[in-house]
């Protein structure tokens, strides 16, 4: 141990880049400033667990999926697969959930939400791209709640085609693309308006949105057991795939319909015309898991974060788990296929009173939104804030007297109306999945990334988390991208990549801490404990070369004359700076390892960096030839070190 302890602490020392300390009337300084700010920040935040993860996640998860695309599911895939799809989706989703609570709850946690861990977690590089890929992920997802909503709407008040039925004369508005467009852009003006006013401000209109949202669903529930069979009229578009029936049937609790459903019978979606599959059809249904960053996205307007976070986010899983699962049950047993395929409506169709359902999927499909919006908004206001891309996010970082980041939240509003010309939820589902699926398993990555480096300061107080459960949530979400659309996850990824390369080249060096410095130590260690004089041959000998330089740059020539003759081997640069570390505050070395280390770069030489302070120039040689690896056991073999 007694030779690979110097070069141990080579590198534990040649590392070091940290700045020189102030002296500690300046740092009392510095401390109360901080603190002061942390206390004005903190007095900004006021949501807890509720309604500030419990209520945003339940709304985001829930919305769409459990009232326009829970039919859609089980008629397509039916039971069987669509409890494989729900336990898939779930898997993921829970790894992700485990590897999100270890992070929030290892320190302190700003705004930013998955971006924020990402990035202090694994480095600007990662946390950047992944940053960005998570912004689009919630601008494209908001804008599919915005297109459920506009289908729910024009399920009820647009005027059908010519030979449906009218409902009572409610069906009033004008349908069409272009129509369709101009509903949408009302409804996503209404929610920009709102996250305008503030994160607060829609935390409390949730309050009131999820207790329509619970009402609707315990009705729902109690319909499936007290109401008989009814013969329900088809949406006047359903007859895209060919077919003249315009009725479909809900039976009520029947065995024979139940076993009607097990099955898969994959037909063509009426609302866009395309032939169905299970990957096209996990990825409608996994949008209603999306929502789980949804709590995480709010952690800048969190009174405690490591506390809420965890806790709100487990709690919203296990409840829409369940709630899907017994909802698909309910449906499979008492509805027809021909009615769950051709009508994504039939919840409000066979309700005692339809106009309940349909409130609650406005209020909740529209809380989802803004939801999304306002996650998007934080991100982005994130990302401006660590000028990760220059100058280019600069404006992004305005905001108004009470704190809302009011540009980004119209940049975001813009980002999603382009959106939106899609036209149809289950076109752009796709898109929004992988891009999820791609954030989840980056999060995962970092969790990961973390627990392999043995990272000292990853402590989380949540500790139900392996690398089993990080490797098996980054697998999975990978898995799940290529089923759903190679084009579109290989785009994605490289999308992702350009953007990694982009901030490592352009970006500024960041003091957040590099998760590969942490990993390469990791290795770097493993391999030189590995090390065995007793095996050392001289067929395998390289140099090792101290060139000892008193001026760096009258001798830059010699360092590069060095550097090709090393072949390979160890290079070392030392300098020696006379005097005594006694009586001074700090050591005067540190501040001088950046200089020549950016030295080593321009001069582009393979080389490590050592400084010492001696009293002597002998003293101080005598200390690198013995921190720098040359003082071995095995002198007998190579008696004569290089030394320069």
């Amino acid at each position: 141990m007694s030779e690979k302890t110097p070069l141990l602490h080579y590198r534990l020392t040649s590392g070091s880049t940290s700045p020189e300390p102030e002296n500690v009337h300046d740092h009392s300084k510095a401390k109360a400033g901080i603190g002061c700010l942390w206390a004005k920040e903190k007095g900004d935040r006021k949501l807890g667990v509720v309604f500030g993860v419990v209520v945003p996640t339940l709304l985001s998860m829930f919305s769409v999926v459990v009232f326009l695309r829970i039919g859609f599911v089980v008629g397509q895939a039916g039971v069987y697969q669509s409890i494989v799809m729900f336990l898939v989706a779930y898997l993921i989703i829970t790894m992700t959930v485990l590897s999100v609570c270890a992070i929030s709850t290892n320190g302190a946690l700003d705004a930013g939400g998955a971006y924020y861990m990402i990035s202090r977690a694994l480095g600007p590089e990662f946390g950047g791209s992944i940053g960005i890929m998570f912004f689009f992920a919630n601008v494209c997802g908001s804008a599919l709640y915005v297109l459920g909503l506009v289908e729910a709407i024009m399920s009820t008040f647009g005027i059908p085609e010519e030979g449906t039925a009218v409902v009572a004369g409610l069906q009033v508005l004008p349908s069409g693309y272009w129509w369709s467009l101009l509903y949408g852009t009302a409804l996503l003006f209404i929610c920009f308006i709102v996250c305008l006013v503030g994160a607060h401000i829609y935390a409390k209109a949730t309050f009131v949105i999820v207790i329509i949202f619970v009402v609707v669903l315990t009705t729902i529930f109690i319909n499936f057991i007290i109401v008989g069979p009814i013969v329900v009229m088809l949406p006047g578009n359903s007859g895209l795939n060919g077919t003249s029936t315009r009725t479909a049937n809900y039976t009520g609790f029947r065995r024979h319909t139940f076993e009607g459903n097990l099955l898969p019978n994959y037909t063509v979606d009426y609302t866009t015309g395309a032939m169905m599959s299970f990957a096209k059809v996990f990825a409608v249904m996994f949008n209603g898991c999306t929502g789980i960053m949804a709590g995480s996205n709010m952690s800048g307007d969190l009174k405690n974060p490591s506390y809420a976070i965890p806790r709100g986010t487990l709690a919203a899983v296990l409840t829409t788990f369940i709630t899907y699962n017994v909802l698909s049950l309910l449906v499979a047993g008492s509805c027809e296929r021909n009615l769950l395929q051709k009508d994504y409506n039939f919840l409000g169709d066979i309700n005692i009173w339809p106009p309940l359902v349909t409130i609650g999927i406005y209020s909740s499909t529209i809380s989802a939104a803004m939801s999304n919006l306002i996650g998007a908004s934080r991100i982005l206001y994130a990302l401006s804030k660590d000028n990760l891309f220059g100058g280019f996010l600069a404006l992004v970082r305005k905001t108004s007297l009470s704190g809302n980041p009011w540009f980004s939240v119209l940049v975001s509003w813009l980002l999603v109306q382009v959106v939106l010309f899609a036209g149809q939820l289950n076109t752009i589902a796709s898109i929004v999945t992988i891009f999820f699926l791609l954030v989840y398993a980056a999060v995962n990555l970092a969790c990961l990334a973390l627990e392999l480096a043995s990272a000292p300061n990853f402590r989380p107080s949540f500790r139900c988390f392996t690398w089993h459960t990080c490797t098996l949530g980054i697998l999975g979400s990978l898995v799940m991208m290529f089923l759903i659309n190679a084009i579109y996850a290989f785009s994605s990824i490289a999308f992702m990549l350009l953007l990694l390369m982009l901030i490592h080249y352009l970006g500024p060096i960041s003091n957040w801490g590099y998760i590969s410095q942490a990993l390469i130590f990791h290795q770097v260690r493993k391999y030189l404990l590995m090390l065995d004089v007793r095996k050392d041959h001289v067929k395998f000998w390289r140099p090792q070369l101290l060139l000892m330089v008193a001026n760096p740059r009258s001798c830059t020539g010699l360092m590069t004359f060095i550097n090709d003759l090393k072949k390979s081997g160890l290079y070392v640069l030392g300098h020696v700076k006379l005097g005594l570390l006694d009586g001074l505050p700090s050591d005067p070395l540190q501040s001088r390892y950046d200089s020549w280390l950016s030295l080593v770069d321009h001069l582009n030489i393979k080389a490590f960096v050592n400084l010492t302070l001696a009293n002597s120039v002998r003293h101080g040689v005598q200390n690198l030839l013995f921190i720098t690896g040359f003082g071995r056991r095995n002198e007998a073999k190579h008696p004569c070190p290089w030394f320069l």
